[in-house]
């Protein structure tokens, strides 16, 4: 439970500068205009197939957004601006909805599309640094040069400020005005391969003590990156087979019938991925080759309120560590238990 000091995570996201701001830079500079993403359709029978990939390939890890978040201290606040009613906002749903965002709809006022998206999170930021005075982080997910005012302003208040952009479309003037500026591509777990294949879900008895029932075995994690989706078959057996926003055929899913929206389906993370993003957004936030295990359980339980190691049949959170022996070591040889990565799975 956090104490009456523990940093306290306020999280605003301008939805559309970040989808657009990924778009552009993986397909070429004002292609999310150019190729109409706005008004595309991205499942069922009038989807192009063609913008669907292009939507797949840019899609934008928010779980590694909000897990480098709550490396800072506990997420108190987390809110996303868009027109939610717009197909690819909408298609984020899952993700949004798993980690408790609050979505705030924005519709636009005028003919060009903008929807004040940038004076509404500025508004709800500085109310909120007044209303919520124990926040000790913003973070601002965007890049645009509309937010430098609100970043010194945050400063001013004694708040430590962080922005995340995208490469290549971000103020370098809003990067001066944050305390840190951290870049999309640079985030932990937004990686273009995760080796992790081991994923153990019971723990060997060694007692007749009872323990809570394993659940059941979970895929290895892979976080969503250009060119690949998350348990989607890239291959198409039957070209008339209607396909969800992942380029998966419906007979590759348990229910035939495609879903009621568009949704992009984030990678679960298992207990191993869990583990492993944790001790990653640790090693980097530290530079520490040991981390405490407490530490990074605390953090665990930050990014995934419902890990319990106990509910997978281990007694302790040691025993579940050792149990993913073959990418994290520990060290017991001190009285605090301590934990790392072994080299070959640090991110290069």
């Amino acid at each position: 439970m956090p104490g009456p000091s523990d940093p306290r995570v306020a999280v605003y996201i301008d939805f559309d500068n970040i989808i657009i701001s990924r778009y552009d830079q993986l397909h070429g500079r004002g292609s999310f205009h150019k190729h109409r993403v706005r008004k595309a359709e991205v499942t069922g029978p009038d989807a192009d197939r063609e913008t669907r990939q292009r939507l797949v390939d840019a899609t934008v890890d928010l779980d590694a957004v909000l897990d480098f978040a709550s490396s800072l201290g506990t997420v108190a606040i987390s809110r996303a601006y868009a027109d939610w009613s717009v197909p690819v906002n909408a298609s984020y749903r899952g993700q949004l909805v798993d980690r408790a965002v609050d979505l705030t709809q924005m519709f636009p006022t005028v003919a060009s599309m903008k929807n004040g998206a940038d004076i509404r999170l500025a508004i709800d930021v500085v109310e909120d640094l007044f209303s919520v005075p124990d926040l000790t982080h913003v973070v601002i997910v965007a890049g645009d040069s509309d937010y430098i005012a609100l970043a010194q302003r945050s400063k001013r208040l004694g708040r430590y400020v962080v922005g995340i952009g995208v490469a290549g479309a971000t103020s370098a003037s809003l990067a001066s005005a944050c305390d840190e500026f951290v870049d999309y591509d640079a985030l932990p777990g937004v990686m273009t391969d995760d080796p992790i294949t081991e994923e153990p879900t019971e723990a060997p008895r060694t007692s007749r003590r009872a323990v809570a029932p394993p659940r059941a075995p979970e895929p290895a994690p892979a976080p969503v990156t250009a060119g690949t989706t998350a348990g989607a078959d890239q291959s198409s057996t039957a070209d008339d087979s209607p396909t969800t926003a992942q380029g998966a055929t419906a007979a590759d899913t348990d229910d035939a019938t495609a879903p009621d929206e568009p949704t992009v389906v984030a990678p679960k993370k298992g207990p191993s991925g869990l583990l492993v993003r944790a001790l990653r957004l640790g090693h980097a936030k530290d530079d520490a080759e040991w981390l405490h295990s407490a530490a990074v359980k605390n953090h665990m339980l930050r990014m995934d309120p419902t890990f319990n190691e106990k509910a997978l049949g281990y007694r302790t959170f040691t025993e579940f560590v050792k149990s993913r022996g073959s990418f994290v070591e520990v060290d017991e040889t001190g009285p605090i238990r301590k934990i790392r990565l072994r080299s070959a799975f640090h991110p290069e």
